[in-house]
């Protein structure tokens, strides 16, 4: 796989927005903890460090070892990658008087230097950072200001490493893709070649290498990502995909059946397992979000296990596995602290003796869909709302049971169903219904109830690094509330979610 662009992580919230902005570009990049810089740097054109919650002035700042980037190779330092390169080459940076957090505008642009080429005096940045430059190395000069940042960006002399204090990632900055688009295209001199007819003949071919005539099982899960896998490897190795379905109990209503219908005219292989009774077990009184995450994880690789087992000679587990879950799941001292475990991540039991392939993990959910696009697979499939792996038992804030998971799929079921019926479904990224471990006294009739609550949430996203949460109509939610009070026995009170990712998660387990 071509990688060209390296992102070095020093932890800030911002990273997984600079590459995204980068694979924008039609550029492939990749990100990488500070302390694991590859030792191999031949494929890769240019190196961008990252922001970060740290001070370069304290004992634990994260240090990275750029003695063969630096000068060899052009580097986009953004923020705390700039004020490190300041103080570890002679300059200088004290705390700021005032923690300079918000919108600035450019001044005092070098017109000459091919990094602003296009950028016009009082182009609107974004600062976040409670350090300042306060003097530049000796071998580096100034090439733009604002107003109260004298060194917003500069270059070391007679190389193409360059410094800026504001974010080009975020939106706020105005002309930050056209900054990262000078820095990459001109003078890093990177092809914009990242399509996504360039990864599928790329994936294909790669994992034909890598598989060649051995046998892969893969588990589906009727969503964009394990669909899109799914005919990737199709188209790799044909009949020596099988694909597994497994009825986990945690899914949608209905949801078994129709994800089976859905793939019939698809050319796959698939075996539809009901196994959530197995599930139910393993999950009966697990309240813990991780320990749920766990104890199903364990109970899928068992299921693929016993159903690898009746397939001969299988070689390779395939799994839907994409960046985000990657990004997620690392941990390091600092950067890419772990938000949650995805079960898909991580490696195998050595019991099971499979080889993990997963051809989508370095591509964003947005890039996933465009692949499928150009494979062909149905705007209604590439157009799902992303599910998470462990179903509704995460949407469930207590322990799991047949019953409250019945209480929720009906709840989703109306919700979703509205969603379309309003034709709001497409303006959302992602929704569900969550079932809070709390009751909430209500009148029915003449009656006083004492049921359960639960609480709806929508969200806009590109890739789901991000959200905000969907400002639904009132009519709608006031449509939905009723629907679900008054057809799903055991709700009395319905809430809606607005907060947004960061630094709230999608998900509330």
């Amino acid at each position: 796989m071509q990688k060209n662009i390296l992102i070095l992580d020093f932890g800030s919230q911002y990273t997984q927005l600079i590459a995204r902005r980068v694979r924008e570009l039609n550029i492939y990049c990749e990100i990488k903890p500070f302390n694991k810089v590859p030792e191999n740097l031949s494929s890769f054109k240019a190196v961008i460090l990252s922001g970060s919650p740290f001070s370069v002035r304290h004992d634990n700042a994260p240090i990275p070892d750029l003695k063969n980037i630096k000068g060899q190779l052009p580097i986009l330092a953004v923020c705390y990658g700039a004020q490190h390169l300041v103080q570890q080459h002679g300059g200088s940076v004290e705390a700021s008087n005032t923690r300079e957090f918000g919108r600035a505008h450019l001044e005092a642009i070098k017109r000459d230097n091919p990094l602003f080429e296009g950028i016009e005096e009082g182009s609107q940045v974004w600062m976040s950072h409670s350090d300042t430059i306060m003097a530049l190395p000796p071998d580096a000069h100034r090439i733009a200001s604002t107003e109260d940042v004298k060194f917003a960006a500069f270059q070391f002399d007679d190389e193409d490493t360059y410094g800026i204090q504001f974010h080009p990632e975020v939106y706020h900055t105005t002309d930050g893709l056209k900054l990262l688009k000078n820095f990459l295209v001109k003078i890093a001199k990177v092809p914009q070649e990242w399509t996504p007819a360039k990864f599928v003949d790329l994936s294909v071919e790669e994992l034909k290498e890598t598989i060649g005539d051995q046998k892969v099982v893969l588990g589906l899960s009727g969503g964009v990502d394990s669909s899109v896998a799914a005919v990737l490897l199709n188209q790799a190795i044909g009949d020596n995909l099988y694909c597994i379905f497994v009825n986990n109990g945690l899914l949608r209503k209905n949801e078994f059946d129709e994800v089976l219908d859905q793939y019939k005219n698809m050319g796959l292989n698939v075996k539809g397992v009901d196994a959530s009774e197995k599930f139910y077990a393993a999950l009966a009184g697990v309240s813990d979000p991780e320990l749920k995450r766990k104890r199903i994880g364990n109970a899928f690789i068992e299921v693929f296990d016993d159903e690898a087992h009746q397939i001969k000679d299988v070689t390779f587990l395939a799994q839907g596995t994409i960046y985000p879950d990657v990004i997620e799941s690392v941990s390091v001292n600092g950067p890419s602290v772990t938000i949650k475990s995805h079960h898909n991540v991580g490696g195998l039991p050595e019991y099971m003796k499979l080889k993990v392939v997963e051809p989508l993990k370095m591509l964003f959910k947005d890039e996933v869909r465009r692949v499928g696009k150009e494979l062909g697979i149905s705007p209604k499939l590439l157009g799902r709302h992303p599910f998470p792996g462990p179903g509704l038992a995460i949407r469930i804030l207590d322990d799991v049971t047949p019953q409250k998971v019945s209480i929720l799929q009906d709840v989703d079921h109306i919700f979703i169903k509205a969603l379309r019926d309003w034709e709001l479904y497409d303006e959302v990224w992602q929704a569900g219904a969550m079932l809070l471990p709390v009751h909430s006294v209500g009148v029915m009739g003449d009656e006083r109830t004492y049921e359960k609550v639960v609480a709806l949430r929508a969200v806009e996203s590109t890739d789901g690094m991000t959200a905000d949460w969907v400002d639904l109509p009132y009519k709608f939610l006031q449509n939905v509330s009723n629907k679900i009070i008054n057809q799903v026995k055991g709700v009395n009170r319905v809430v809606y979610d607005i907060s947004s990712k960061p630094p709230s998660t999608i998900e509330w387990e």
